[in-house]
């Protein structure tokens, strides 16, 4: 049996764009940063983010982008703007969607903690 030893990883969303600290985060909670990576084990570390609520969007993201989502029923498709929607939830999208799709995305997920700027 294998050791897994967890380490907080604390990192910092003022002036950073979603799509690359999304990247930072999955390449951290899935364990590619360490020497004993392997692919079949969830090796990753805890990764802590603060300040939310001062990413950067870059254009007219706020105000164009769209989330949808399809129950499969017709007339099922619904469509939220990203400036209704929380900070903590574009990022959890973000990076669940770089996240391979496997048993382990569940349980890496859930080793993101969140802080808004606020908090301090």
């Amino acid at each position: 049996m294998i050791k897994i030893e967890r380490k907080i990883h604390k990192l910092d969303a003022k002036g950073q764009a979603v799509g690359r600290l999304a990247s930072q985060i999955a390449l951290i909670l899935r364990g590619k940063n360490k020497v004993d990576y392997t692919p079949y084990l969830d090796m990753g570390d805890i990764v802590q983010v603060d300040n939310i609520d001062k990413f950067k969007f870059s254009g007219k993201k706020i105000e164009q982008k769209k989330y949808h989502s399809y129950s499969g029923y017709p007339g099922g498709l619904k469509t939220r703007k990203m400036k209704n929607i929380k900070p903590s939830q574009i990022l959890i999208k973000a990076v669940k969607d770089m996240l391979p799709k496997n048993s382990h995305r569940v349980n890496m997920l859930k080793r993101i903690i969140i802080n808004s700027g606020e908090n301090k």
